[in-house]
């Protein structure tokens, strides 16, 4: 893929692609869940949420990357959530996650957001170059806790009822 990589934000109509990617994102991760009918329903209903965009990129469509967006006590304005990069395996090495990710920045700024934010694996090296290399930066509050940064953390809940 050279480097015109189109990037768009997908609508309604794009429910089946946006779903077949993020079923073959659960399947690099080696998951069983969710079911591919469960990640249509929740696809569905998030591409009509106006506090949720899914880039794509490329035609035919080869990843895509989720974004989140919620008001911030913190800075006073919304922040922005990147929650999901993913490029299918036969793209991967061409720029497209780069692309994906600056596109996320570009999408919250326009939004107005005061920050942005995503979480990676320590491990996943090339991740964390990518988006080091974008300007992104392990948080922390150094004049309280010197330069150790800070970690996301993840409690799975059974949801009442």
């Amino acid at each position: 893929m050279g480097p015109e990589v189109p990037i768009r934000v997908a609508g309604p109509s794009d429910a089946e692609v946006v779903t077949g990617l993020i079923a073959a994102f659960r399947d690099y991760l080696d998951r069983d869940a969710p079911t591919e009918e469960g990640i249509e329903g929740t696809v569905s209903a998030l591409l009509t949420d106006p506090g949720t965009e899914f880039l794509l990129a490329g035609e035919p469509e080869v990843g895509l990357a989720q974004v989140r967006y919620r008001p911030s006590v913190w800075t006073g304005s919304e922040d922005a959530w990147l929650e999901d990069v993913f490029v299918l395996e036969e793209a991967r090495g061409g720029g497209v996650g780069r692309l994906l990710t600056e596109a996320a920045v570009r999408r919250a700024g326009q939004r107005g957001c005061g920050r942005i934010q995503l979480e990676s694996n320590a491990a996943n090296e090339a991740a964390i170059g990518l988006y080091e290399s974008i300007g992104f930066r392990a948080s922390h509050l150094p004049d309280r806790w010197g330069e150790t940064p800070d970690i996301c953390m993840t409690l799975e809940i059974e949801p009442a009822g």
